[in-house]
This record gives C-alpha cells, sequence and structure tokens, in this order.
C-alpha cells in the first residue's frame, strides 16, 4: 500500500511530467524523432560503404587507364577481352565454365 502514495507523488512532480513529455513528443511527434535519426544513421553507413566501394573501383580504373596509355599491347588485350574485337582473319570461341 505504500507504493500508490509514492506513485501518486511522483505523478504530480512537475520535473516528471515535463520530462515524460518531452520523451514522448521526441519519440513520437517531432519532426527529428529517434526514429528517423536512426534511419539516417542507416543510410549515413551504407552511403560510407558505397563511397568506398566506389573509391577502390576508381583506383583500378586508374591504373588500367594508366596501363592503355602507355602501352599498345595492352590496348589490343583490353579490346580483345572486353569488347570481344577480332582481327580479320580470327574466329573467336567463347567459353564460359560453369
Amino acid at each position: 500500500m505504500s507504493l500508490l502514495p509514492k506513485t501518486y507523488k511522483l505523478l504530480k512532480n512537475k520535473y516528471f511530467i515535463s520530462i515524460f513529455i518531452f520523451l514522448v513528443w521526441m519519440t513520437f511527434f517531432d519532426t527529428k524523432d529517434w526514429r528517423l535519426i536512426g534511419e539516417r544513421l542507416n543510410k549515413l553507413n551504407d552511403l560510407e560503404k558505397s563511397e568506398k566501394q566506389l573509391s577502390d573501383q576508381i583506383i583500378v580504373t586508374k591504373q588500367e587507364l594508366m596501363l592503355l596509355k602507355s602501352n599498345a599491347q595492352s590496348v589490343e588485350q583490353y579490346a580483345r577481352e572486353k569488347y570481344l574485337m577480332k582481327k580479320d582473319n580470327e574466329d573467336i570461341f567463347l567459353v564460359k565454365t560453369p
């Protein structure tokens, strides 16, 4: 029975009421509520992963470009592998492995 008066006294406390209203407002009604902040953090993490992958891809592409600019044989090899180009007297056989 001693719990009921303590609870009633707590509910009448203006600081408790203020904190409770603030928490309810921040959780459900605010434009920058905690759910939205969590979603934005997840999106930020995804974008950072994507940025890392793209920067790695840029490095690889720059290396390929430098190789293509410096060596004529690499241009021919690149054209044959990527675009399936061939010389006039050649036949191309594509072998796909499972």
